[in-house]
């Protein structure tokens, strides 16, 4: 057991780990999975939330096994190696609006941190401002950790808190599997089902559940963090986390090419607005939220695995988020910016600002 942790905390396993995630979603791309999106936390927490009818937004519903299978990975892997351990009560509240924020920003761009790269790795050129926003938004928030920014410390708490999440996953689970898609019907009676646009597009179930185990598990072993990784480089000038980043680019970049998914440009790409102002400002504020809150969504979900319920409050925000984006036009589509995304972008980044500055402690 030693030999693992010693192997997941070195360079080369945080490398590997990167490389693992950026091969496993160019593989789930061409199974099946929309373009450039082979896995998209923010996406996929968004058909969820389509899923379970809380957005009527009918091309993006679906409930994603890859969101239950890292949460239930992370567990495996934190009860395996001891590591599980229930603890919350650090500003619950103040995390669900960050959750809340951060998925807003990220529909805005179309994508979380992970996205941004696959986007970039299969030749998307307007993942560039995303990403360029995304280091932005990590600044930012090292400054208020320069300033003191805490949201405080987590307590320990009972053992059956810190299974919320993981039961929560089970459930959904169940209810997929009890309530399939019916044939050519977008309801199955309980769950709502996409019959065209990326909602419509998924790899087969059993697959794209054992990736997400697997994910999950070598995350949670490796604290394999994008958000990390920026903000270690910056405060830092460390690179551990950072070579995982880049790994995951390089290696979907290059399983992309022997695809055949490499497609360079700004155009037409999959799912991807080419306004690159809101490209660059919608991650900004992502990046921002995810820095306050402690963790990229990717991150949040091994972390709720664990028994992290701050982590499972801000995943809870995020798909409220998702609901709220695209019941009230916030979020992006490919013609551009919806008709209240601009003024979201603002609003979400004068709450993180607000949120910053409030929780100085010097």
């Amino acid at each position: 057991m030693a030999s693992y942790k010693e192997f997941f905390a070195s360079r080369k396993g945080i490398i590997a780990v990167g490389a693992c995630i950026g091969i496993l979603a160019a593989i789930l791309q061409k199974l099946g999975n929309p373009g450039n999106m082979g896995i998209c936390v923010a996406c996929f927490e968004r058909d969820i939330a389509g899923a379970l009818g809380l957005h009527r937004a009918g091309v993006v519903q679906y409930l994603r096994p890859e969101i239950i299978g890292f949460v239930l990975g992370a567990l495996g892997a934190a009860v395996f190696f001891r590591e599980f351990r229930a603890r919350g009560g650090s500003a619950p509240v103040i995390r669900f609006i960050l959750g809340m924020v951060a998925m807003i920003g990220a529909l805005v761009f179309l994508g979380c941190p992970w996205r941004a790269l696959l986007r970039l790795a299969g030749g998307d050129g307007n993942a560039i401002l995303g990403i360029l926003g995304l280091a932005a938004g990590v600044w930012m928030g090292t400054l208020f950790f320069k300033a003191g920014y805490n949201l405080g410390r987590s307590q320990h708490t009972h053992f059956a808190a810190g299974l919320i999440v993981p039961l929560l996953a089970v459930g959904a689970l169940i209810l997929m599997l009890l309530n399939p898609q019916i044939p050519n019907q977008d309801n199955s009676g309980v769950l709502f089902y996409s019959l065209k646009g990326p909602g419509a597009m998924h790899a087969p179930l059993l697959i794209s559940l054992v990736v997400g185990l697997a994910v999950g598990l070598v995350a949670q072993r490796s604290r394999f963090c994008t958000m990390g990784a920026l903000r270690d480089l910056i405060l830092f000038r460390q690179l551990h986390l950072f070579s995982g980043f880049m790994a995951l680019l390089a290696a979907a970049f290059i399983t992309n090419l022997i695809l055949g998914q490499f497609h360079p440009g700004f155009v037409n790409q999959p799912v991807a607005p080419t306004q690159g102002l809101w490209n660059f400002s919608g991650m900004l504020v992502a990046g921002l939220a995810f820095a306050l809150a402690g963790g990229c969504p990717g991150r949040q979900l091994f972390l709720a695995g664990e028994g992290d319920g701050d982590a499972g409050i801000f995943v809870i925000g995020m798909v409220a988020g998702a609901a709220f984006a695209h019941n009230f036009g916030l979020a992006s589509s490919p013609q551009g910016v919806g008709p209240h995304g601009i003024a979201a972008v603002f609003i979400g980044l004068a709450t993180c600002l607000a949120i910053g500055l409030a929780f100085r402690q010097k």
